[in-house]
């Protein structure tokens, strides 16, 4: 099956938005999305694995108080870096799953592709409102724990 590569990523999210996430979307689920998506990926051309490896990143964080910068410590990540087609997809997650950082990766250049919509989007969608019920619901329990000094 041969396919028309757009020049313009037809994908209506910017990048930094459907990589957030893909990288807190359940391990499985992000992994057989890609799986689904691999057969026809292939029919754009070779796919190249530029890497896909761990390391420790930085956190940075910027004092409240002085506008300092420091760094809070290091976090364990995995990344994964693929190349098709003229296009580069790449996925960073927590942890040392690297066949979930390559699966980003992978979901990342097939909405850069703009062929897979009719799977990236639905799936994309339901966990960004998911992702958001759940921040709502912590941020939630977090302020019903707040103490108001001017109570005692």
């Amino acid at each position: 099956m041969t396919h028309h590569i757009p020049t313009e990523p037809s994908y209506s999210w910017d990048q930094g938005r459907w990589l957030g996430v893909l990288a807190a979307a359940p391990a499985g689920e992000v992994k057989a999305l890609a799986d689904q998506l691999l057969p026809e990926l292939h029919s754009y051309g070779p796919l190249e694995v530029v890497h896909n490896r761990t390391g420790l990143v930085m956190l940075p964080y910027r004092d409240t108080v002085r506008g300092a910068a420091f760094y809070l410590g290091e976090a364990l990540v995995a990344e994964g870096h693929v190349r098709q087609a003229g296009l580069t997809g790449y996925g960073a997650i927590l942890g040392r799953d690297l066949e979930q950082a390559l699966a980003v990766a992978l979901l990342d250049l097939a909405a850069q592709h703009g062929g897979f919509e009719g799977l990236l989007r639905p799936f994309l969608a339901g966990h960004e409102a998911r992702q958001a019920q759940e921040t709502d619901t912590l941020l939630r329990q977090v302020e019903a724990t707040r103490v108001h000094m001017e109570t005692f």
